[in-house]
């Protein structure tokens, strides 16, 4: 394998990781507040349809990107009111988000667009053009590093780049400002951070808010950056595998950009080889697509080591008289 192949193989992990990697972040947030949140891919798939919704309509992938946002931090509204405030069951609450939205997107896009569940494809301004970095083209030339500049970390669309500078950011939120003391202190203790005055509730809204925002972000790349349009279904399981990466990653920021990163290389050797000889037996395209799957399996079955989740999670919290 010579050096073009695998950056292009490695190209296409870091794209295909970005949606894996904003909602890892965006689970990270719920669930260091103690809010569990299985509903990462109902939400991821509303943004990704409203995104491409809109932008379809408007011609504006920015119009497109507010829409997928607004759509996920409402189902996170709706999240937030069963689980904390009417004190749900978040599990529940999570599944009864996903159907929802499964359900919802395919009816829309067929009432708006008549498309089968689908939305027109996205054309110029209507999605999110890769980005050339300076000096990408002059550089190229340059062995080893001039190519690994321009093929790899050159020539993503905006929403890579946010999505990676959005781990040390997270890090720095939640382990160096008064803030994240407080998201993470509610989901140990939360009776501790009530009696120190700070509101329990306040800080599990920010946390489910801040969730739908990441949250819409990853399906809005979906629709208008990885691909150029929604089609029915297409987080293929994506938010549960952010999920397992999550507790691979044991709710820590710079874990979850490697586990994110691993699956994604899966995804992306899956797409590059149809069939990989080994010598002795050939692996079929498939075995290749359902490896992330196989892993998220492995993950949840607990073979990675003791992952412990925040102690006061999936506890609703009933203050004190």
């Amino acid at each position: 394998m010579d050096l073009f192949t695998i950056l292009q193989v490695l190209d296409s992990t870091v794209r295909l990781a970005t949606p894996l990697l904003l909602a890892c972040l965006a689970g990270l947030f719920s669930e260091r507040a103690g809010i569990f949140d299985i509903g990462l891919e109902g939400k991821m798939l509303a943004a990704a349809f409203f995104a491409a919704a809109l932008a379809a309509i408007t011609g504006s992938v920015w119009l497109g990107l507010l829409a997928g946002i607004a759509a996920s931090l409402v189902l996170s509204a709706i999240h937030g009111l069963a689980s904390i405030t009417f004190r749900g069951n978040q599990l529940i609450s999570g599944v009864a988000i996903n159907f929802l939205a499964a359900g919802m997107t395919v009816l829309i896009a067929q009432d708006l667009f008549s498309q089968g569940g689908r939305t027109p494809s996205l054309i110029g301004k209507g999605r999110f053009e890769p980005i050339t970095l300076p000096f990408a083209n002059e550089i190229v030339d340059i062995p080893l590093l001039g190519p690994i500049y321009y093929e790899l970390i050159s020539g993503h669309s905006i929403l890579v780049y946010v999505a990676f500078l959005m781990v040390p950011l997270s890090w720095w939120v939640l382990f160096r400002t008064r803030f994240g003391l407080q998201l993470r202190a509610v989901g140990e203790n939360p009776a501790a951070v009530d009696t120190a005055g700070v509101s329990v509730v306040g800080l599990r809204y920010a946390a489910v808010a801040i969730c739908g925002v990441l949250c819409g972000i990853a399906g809005a790349y979906l629709a208008t950056g990885l691909q150029a349009g929604f089609v029915k279904d297409m987080t293929a399981g994506r938010g549960f595998i952010a999920l397992a990466a999550l507790i691979f990653a044991k709710w820590r920021p710079w874990y979850a950009l490697y586990a994110c990163l691993l699956f994604g290389l899966l995804q992306a050797v899956a797409l590059r080889y149809q069939n990989i000889d080994l010598g002795i037996v050939v692996l079929p395209v498939q075995f290749m697509d359902a490896l992330p799957y196989v892993l998220t399996v492995v993950i949840l079955a607990g073979f990675v080591g003791k992952a412990i989740p925040p102690r006061a999670g999936g506890e609703p919290y009933v203050k004190e008289r």
